[in-house]
């Protein structure tokens, strides 16, 4: 790091035009990026092949229907000729738009699309692709033909991707949101800096995200793995955390180095020195993680995973060079403009309290935090991984309303998750549908004889369910479906392939934990030279996932906040995406907290031998910068919080809460605690395990003023490291 940081100053100016470079390509380029990504999702399994097959032959009859409901006037029934003409009428506005497709009471004459007492019927329209909604213009122009031929006849449109854009109410775009958290992260940045200092971690974190948008964009192109538009909102929520982490990092230590009485140029080079390894070495840790999303055979996840690999370098790479460079340049100028009474850099008299405090009594601080993330994780446990329920989807709005029409009108809302069966030419659609019409699941299944239907070769008929397919009130709908239908049938639908992906994501959860766990603690064990500080890590790691699951649990699948907040009954189950994306996200982030906190109690430890000191030294001087980037990053989420989308809701509280755990309980109370208790242990590397790491073993050392804690955990004989931090 040395040699870097010097590379660095010496030919900072064409470093300064490199970037400068790079932001120009990385603005110029960023609208263009969406073009080149792919929505939806690719698996192997009978549902994804099923879906392909249905696109190419029938356009997006896989994709969730918009469903009008027609409320009939009093006197009239579907048979009565003005109904019929009305629905014959939809039925034109539908014809006319390519690749749209219909079925009602008019081409399929099944009374399963008829309401109680025959004062209703429902339309379903299907769009021309998987993944996309039906365009608005042609549901609203086929209950404009229905109300125009009936009078007194209601139309009400609702559907699972109605309720999920929030019901068909304004809401703001992800990029409003994230700009809001952009905007509360300057304000802490103001609070922590107390100075003009507070823009220059914002400036790193949009020089990364601009270049993150630029490396996706190349990605395209040397990739084969589809990459999901949502990876870009990923990759800016993830940027802007890692990148505000490593400049603070690097600005406080500067600030330090200031402080200490160091000329500018020589608190630059030595933040770098001391402070880089910290921040390469925690973004190569996170990189690895986020690539691990790679064995689950999941398409989001592997780009996700992909994108992820250069996520944290990026980031790491523009606070190592964007960071120093305006630092020598205008650091000190920058300092001079105060926001407020400027503080000391040294350790916080708070934070030196506190830890003096987990010092004297680490065991009842260890048992504290235990008891916080036991309780969470317990909840953990029984996180339901499935889609919510329809009825959780929007609190309000004309979506909503129109689910509450169908479901009075006597209608399941299985019927919004319908499922396609395309069946080979020389099968029957009448017969095999009357055979799946009995089975106790069905609510109906629907044959229109017509050529948007039936080709020469193939033919689909459409499965009403009575349960919705994808969540946890689904049952036995698709085994019973695929038990029934005939052998060469293909069984297709957007929820049941969302059914395939989530059995899959929950066999290769345990895969990807023990591979993150295995090569976090492998990487750890070699940069801090120790066995039991790399398996606490990952231990804590592991219990902070598993908390941030538990307040998932609790504000959403049991309800204990989402009807308070948003006014969103309990969904009774977790978006399937979520966990394993809040999985990637709080490894990589709860990872910088770690060895920012560590490097510096193992720098202390390493100048004075003194386990307790060097816990509090370490937490006075990192437990403010942990909780500062915590908070930003806990703003930004919870201003994403007030998106529409139920799954973005989740994602973000679900973030959010792990962000604030970890940085609380996990890092500034169980991590302190943990290696006071552990006392020398936490130094020792065995000479076999030295040799496995491919790490020399450092010189023993006999420190007389040891904790007191020692002689419980560890002979005096054991090994300690140098950590660079």
């Amino acid at each position: 790091m040395q040699r870097f940081a010097a590379f660095v100053m010496r030919h900072r100016i064409w470093v300064a035009v490199a970037w400068v470079a790079v932001t120009v390509v990385g603005v110029l380029m960023a609208p263009h990026v969406s073009g080149r990504l792919k929505s939806g999702t690719t698996i192997s399994a009978a549902s994804y092949t099923a879906n392909q097959a249905l696109q190419k032959e029938y356009g997006g009859v896989a994709a969730r229907p918009s469903v009008l409901v027609v409320g009939l006037p009093q006197g009239t029934t579907v048979d009565s000729p003005r109904v019929k003409g009305g629905l014959a009428a939809a039925d034109r506005v539908a014809a006319s738009v390519p690749q749209v497709r219909y079925l009602s009471y008019a081409n399929t004459g099944d009374r399963s699309l008829v309401g109680t007492g025959g004062t209703s019927t429902l339309v379903m329209v299907y769009p021309p692709h998987m993944g996309d909604p039906v365009p608005q213009q042609v549901t609203d122009a086929m209950g404009s033909a229905i109300t125009h031929a009936v009078p007194g006849a209601t139309v009400q449109v609702t559907g699972v991707e109605q309720l999920s854009a929030g019901g068909g109410a304004s809401g703001g775009s992800v990029l409003s949101e994230i700009l809001v958290g952009i905007g509360l992260a300057l304000v802490v940045l103001a609070w922590v800096f107390g100075s003009a200092l507070a823009v220059l971690p914002l400036i790193s974190a949009i020089i990364s995200v601009l270049t993150m948008q630029l490396a996706i964009w190349g990605l395209t192109y040397v990739t084969s793995i589809a990459i999901n538009p949502s990876v870009q909102f990923i990759v800016a929520l993830l940027g802007l955390g890692l990148s505000v982490d490593y400049a603070l990092l690097l600005v406080n230590r500067w600030r330090e180095e200031r402080d200490a009485g160091a000329d500018n140029k020589t608190a630059v080079i030595r933040s770098l020195r001391k402070a880089g390894h910290s921040v390469a070495f925690s973004a190569l840790i996170a990189s690895l993680g986020l690539f691990a999303l790679m064995v689950v055979p999941v398409s989001f996840l592997q780009g996700v995973g992909m994108s992820g690999l250069f996520i944290p370098s990026i980031a790491a790479l523009v606070a190592l060079t964007v960071v120093p460079l305006l630092l020598s340049s205008a650091g000190p100028r920058m300092d001079r403009i105060r926001l407020r009474k400027r503080k000391s850099t040294g350790p916080g008299t708070m934070w030196t309290n506190a830890a003096q405090a987990i010092v004297r009594r680490p065991k009842l601080a260890a048992a504290a935090g235990a008891a916080v993330l036991g309780a969470l994780c317990a909840f953990g446990l029984t996180i339901n991984m499935n889609q919510p329920a329809v009825t959780s989807l929007s609190p309000a709005g004309p979506a909503q309303q129109g689910l509450v029409a169908l479901q009075h009108d006597g209608f399941p809302s299985g019927i919004l998750t319908s499922v396609p069966v395309q069946l080979p030419a020389d099968a029957d659609p009448a017969a095999t549908a009357a055979t799946l019409r009995s089975l106790p699941l069905m609510h109906g299944v629907l044959v229109a004889d017509t050529p948007a239907w039936q080709h020469s070769d193939s033919s689909v008929i459409m499965g009403l369910p009575k349960t919705e397919v994808g969540t946890s009130h689904a049952g036995s709908v698709v085994s019973d479906l695929r038990a029934a239908a005939p052998h060469d049938a293909l069984i297709g639908g957007e929820d049941v392939q969302n059914t395939d992906i989530t059995h899959i994501m929950i066999q290769w959860l345990p895969v990807l934990l023990g591979v993150v766990a295995l090569v976090t603690f492998v990487l750890l064990a070699r940069g801090m030279r120790s066995l039991l500080l790399p398996a606490k890590a990952v231990a804590l790691n592991v219990l902070s996932v598993g908390a941030a699951y538990g307040a998932l649990v609790l504000v959403w699948q049991l309800g204990y906040g989402s009807n308070t907040l948003w006014g969103i009954p309990a969904t009774g189950s977790i978006s399937p995406l979520v966990p394993m994306l809040l999985f990637g996200f709080l490894f990589g982030v709860s990872m910088d907290y770690e060895v920012f906190i560590l490097a510096r109690v193992r720098e202390a430890f390493d100048r004075t031998g003194d386990t307790n000191g060097a816990v509090v030294e370490g937490i006075s001087r990192t437990g403010r910068l942990v909780t500062s980037a915590a908070l930003i990053l806990f703003l930004a989420l919870l201003s994403l919080s007030s998106a529409p989308d139920v799954t973005i809701k989740m994602m973000a509280t679900g973030m959010a809460a792990g962000v604030l755990i970890d940085a609380v309980v996990v890092r500034t109370l169980l991590t302190p605690a943990l290696v006071v208790l552990f006392g020398r242990a936490n130094w020792y590397l065995p000479a076999w395990a030295a040799k496995a790491l491919r790490i020399k073993p450092a010189a023993s050392v006999d420190h007389a003023d040891l904790d007191d804690h020692d002689d419980d955990l560890l002979d005096r004989a054991g090994t300690v490291p140098p950590l660079r931090a």
